[in-house]
């Protein structure tokens, strides 16, 4: 096998690099489409691509969608202090932003900030309804949100590792 698991990650031959640029460009190519780019047969892409997506690689292939066309031009980034840390109130919590589609990034953080939130509105107004959901939903010691001026650069698409594995594109597999 050509990609190797190890401690969680995957090792991947130049073949793959391809293939996962070609697939980050657009995602609704067809599988000949995705041959054709990186030069290997329809079959032997395809069995890549399916041995990508069982190593969860490719996790899924979605639209992206223009926010501002959406009428959704609104991006707001939250910090979140909580007073409590217990499980309880994590999953409570947890459960309480997952529930706001507006919400549409959420981490756990290091530093002065336990969370931070990617929120997606039409409005201010209508953040502050997300906001009141959030502040209600469970017990939150404080709440910090800025509002992005400007997007200078928004990308799904992940840099991919450097590879030093011969290049294998005149192979069918």
């Amino acid at each position: 096998m050509d990609a190797k698991a190890t401690a969680g990650r995957v090792t991947l031959d130049p073949m793959d690099v391809r293939i996962l640029a070609t697939l980050q460009e657009d995602g609704a190519l067809s599988i000949a489409s995705v041959a054709e780019r990186v030069g290997l047969s329809n079959n032997a892409c395809w069995r890549r691509i399916r041995r990508l997506q069982d190593q969860g690689v490719i996790k899924r292939r979605v639209a992206l969608l223009d926010a501002g066309a959406l009428g959704i031009g609104v991006t707001v980034f939250v910090n979140v202090r909580a007073g409590d840390h217990g499980a309880e109130w994590f999953r409570t919590f947890s459960e309480a932003v997952s529930a706001i589609p507006e919400v549409v990034e959420f981490y756990r953080m290091s530093g002065d900030a336990d969370y931070l939130l990617k929120v997606r509105t039409p409005s201010i107004a209508d953040y502050d309804a997300v906001y009141r959901r959030l502040v209600n939903a469970v017990g939150l010691t404080d709440v910090s949100s800025t509002f992005a001026m400007e997007e200078i650069k928004n990308t799904t698409a992940l840099p991919l590792p450097k590879t030093t594995v011969p290049d294998r594109s005149h192979k069918s597999d």
